[in-house]
């Protein structure tokens, strides 16, 4: 492993100084994420800053009922768990007990979890030495190599790797509003807009700035979010990637959808908001029929390579399954 300095944070103002040194420093927080690819020789920081004091735990309302703030510490484990996320986001309930195992849930943590790096075997191993992400203009050897767990959906030609967060597909679908903090401030961020598709640099995974903190995620108030769902499709039943989700939620009133969301993940760079899916929902009667059909919306522009082909029909399948779960439950 890389030598690194270790410095233990007190407040937000230490840690924000602790990351002045530039790119080369990171935040430490459960770690679940960042330690694995700094054994692996992946990362390679010279200082990390342990963050776990920060007050930054906590699940609260926000005033007037305007929705709930999630402190960027608060482990895996306890937000699929509290009561407010239960009774009210229950598709985040479910994709964060859907994520790892039991042990890593108890120590990931809502803002880990956000910065979690895209998954792709070549960018994992440096034995590989085309991977744009590693070593910016070398090449990705996923396009022409084996590529069944990549993206097809907001891919490009210097990297199809997917993002893979159970937890962000669902804040996806709840319109959640990440806070972060830096030296000019405070600022927020929509989540839409918090990740990044590839194009030509994909080592650049989010907007945050390298001397920015994340405080929180806020989610909005939602009645629709009460009749959500989330279903993952993966190779075994437990702790193992999504090679499909989808994050779907319907509001129907006198027998018409009123409110649609749905998302998806193991399929791109970044959860993945289909708009298109949701504008063919809205003013619809609910049915298998239109569930088909905004799946179709969804997959449109969706491009398969040699190993991930079967992902477009199952992403479909799955957007439908999804849909029909939410109006079953």
């Amino acid at each position: 492993m890389h030598p690194f300095t270790y410095t233990r944070a007190t407040d937000t103002d230490t840690a924000l100084k602790g990351l002045s040194g530039g790119p080369a420093a990171k935040l430490l927080g459960g770690g679940t994420n960042l330690i694995d690819l700094m054994k692996m020789g992946v990362e390679t920081p010279s200082r990390l800053v342990d963050i776990t004091r920060l007050d930054l735990a906590k699940v609260e309302e926000l005033p007037d009922g305007k929705g709930v703030r999630i402190g960027a510490l608060v482990r895996n484990s306890d937000l699929a768990e509290h009561p407010l996320i239960v009774e009210r986001y229950p598709v985040l309930s479910q994709a964060l007990l859907a994520g790892a195992s039991p042990q890593l849930r108890n120590m990931a943590t809502t803002g880990g979890n956000l910065l979690q790096r895209t998954r792709c075997y070549y960018f994992y191993d440096p034995a590989f030495t085309q991977c744009n992400k590693r070593v910016p203009g070398s090449g990705c050897g996923a396009v022409g190599g084996y590529n069944r767990i990549h993206a097809i959906l907001g891919q490009s030609e210097a990297c199809i790797a997917t993002h893979p967060s159970d937890m962000c597909v669902a804040m996806a679908a709840l319109d959640a509003v990440v806070r972060v903090q830096g030296p000019k401030g405070e600022r927020e961020i929509p989540f839409a807009e918090f990740h990044r598709l590839p194009g030509e640099h994909p080592e650049h995974e989010t907007n945050l700035q390298p001397d920015e903190i994340i405080t929180a995620v806020d989610l909005p108030a939602a009645p629709w979010a009460k009749t959500s769902h989330y279903l993952k499709v993966r190779d075994r039943a437990s702790y193992a990637f999504a090679l499909v989700s989808v994050a779907a939620a319907l509001e129907v009133v006198d027998g018409k959808i009123k409110t649609a969301r749905v998302a998806l993940g193991g399929v791109a760079h970044k959860p993945w908001r289909s708009k298109e899916a949701e504008e063919t929902l809205v003013g619809e009667q609910p049915g298998e029929a239109i569930f088909k059909t905004a799946a179709g919306a969804a997959l449109k522009h969706a491009k398969g390579y040699k190993y991930n082909e079967f992902k477009i029909e199952l992403a479909k399948r799955s957007v439908v399954r999804a849909l029909t779960n939410v109006t079953a439950a």
